[in-house]
């Protein structure tokens, strides 16, 4: 039976619905942060609908090729937490700069995590540093969030009710709730800008990698590790926690990778493993055989394509509403990473500080040398732990 045959045995109505409306949770958040984060940056419309449109393809082709490859349901997906990282990073430097540091923080995703050298690396970094840098990135969001509150409460209110109300009931689709509610919001206060919107197909837009050692510093850097530390680690749990124990860790990563290298040039910041999303693919509600949950991951694939090849419609859609809708919608869709980001930061008693100080230090937007505050960030956690945490530890008796 050849992988066609094998697929159309092995579909599902629910496979199908999962891999929907997987691609939709996964889009609402992160595509209103790459929104605030192009805006910050002062890019161009072409330039915007570019970079969502390589995040979308890549996602979809490799999640769809290491799907029928494994037969595993495996979701990739694009970053969160690095395209909030950019929100402070895109104003400081050159785009092309920029373009440079995506295509180093891919190889060097690649080297770490093809290499090992990352699950290495990571039982030195304390747990504390990497959650405190990644809430520190996104603390922006959940305060933007109640400034939105204030500057247009008719419309960000009923958004934050929808969100908790579904996160009660159905949580992995209280940010579409909260999408959907904005919308309907917006349309009986006349306020969704219906002329912007588009519906053409994407013509990509190029631009030459530029080579800035700051940028590598403050933009490769970071970006690497939370791709590592928030995607693929999570992504991987997922995948092992729902029974797929044998599936090979290093083709995910380095196929990931690699994509990121050849899309960069569009705009695309890191294509990884998904996380929270890969859940709606991988359990028991997508299809009781665990052998054929893979269709959905499938399915999400082939629908990731097809939103990047409209990438425009997309893209102007999120033009029309108002700016407060889309700061609101990102705040919420990023409250459980920052959640999880502070209850790292502070879960081991000993190493608190050293995750307060991260975690302050990234937040603050401080900038020396031309590098961004992430980077330093992590640079005060290590620090603060060797002072206050490391020689303590080693003389403690086993």
């Amino acid at each position: 039976m050849n992988v066609w045959q094998q697929f159309k045995y092995d579909f599902s109505a629910s496979a199908f619905i999962a891999g929907f409306i997987t691609v939709l949770v996964s889009l609402t958040g992160p595509v209103a942060i790459i929104i605030q984060a192009a805006k910050m940056g002062d890019l161009s419309q072409a330039q915007l609908t570019s970079w969502i449109w390589a995040m979308s393809i890549t996602s979809g082709a490799c999640g769809l090729w290491l799907s029928l490859r494994y037969r595993t349901p495996i979701v990739c997906a694009f970053s969160t937490g690095g395209a909030a990282l950019l929100i402070d990073a895109l104003p400081q430097y050159a785009y092309s700069d920029v373009i440079g540091a995506y295509i180093f923080a891919a190889v060097l995703v690649v080297l770490l995590g093809a290499s090992g050298l990352f699950s290495r690396l990571m039982q030195h970094v304390p747990r504390s540093i990497v959650s405190g840098m990644l809430a520190g990135i996104l603390f922006v969001f959940g305060a933007h969030l109640f400034v939105s509150l204030q500057q247009a409460p008719t419309l960000v209110l009923p958004i934050i009710l929808a969100y908790l109300i579904i996160k009660r009931v159905i949580p992995r689709y209280a940010v579409l709730a909260a999408l959907l509610t904005g919308v309907i919001v917006c349309l009986l206060l006349g306020q969704l800008n219906t002329q912007v919107l588009r519906f053409t197909f994407v013509i990509p837009e190029a631009t030459l990698p530029g080579l800035s050692l700051p940028a590598l510093i403050g933009v490769a850097v970071p970006l690497a590790f939370v791709a590592l530390a928030s995607q693929y680690a999570p992504g991987v749990a997922v995948l092992q926690s729902s029974g797929y124990h044998h599936t090979p860790i290093s083709p995910l990563i380095t196929t990931t990778g690699i994509s990121t290298i050849l899309f960069a040039p569009f705009g695309l910041h890191g294509t990884t493993l998904a996380a929270i999303t890969a859940a709606i693919c991988t359990g028991p509600e997508c299809h009781p055989d665990h052998q054929k949950r893979y269709v959905a991951a499938v399915v999400c694939g082939v629908f990731y394509i097809f939103f990047g090849l409209f990438a425009t419609v997309v893209t102007t859609l999120f033009i029309a509403i108002p700016e407060t809708f889309v700061a609101s919608l990102a705040g919420l869709a990023l409250l459980g990473a920052l959640s999880s980001g502070l209850a790292g930061a502070m879960a081991d008693e000993s190493e608190r500080e050293a995750g307060v100080i991260t975690f302050l230090m990234t937040a603050s937007g401080v900038s020396f040398f031309g590098v961004g505050s992430a980077f330093w960030g992590l640079i005060a956690g290590v620090v603060a732990y060797a002072i206050l945490v490391w020689k303590r530890k080693a003389l403690q008796p086993d």
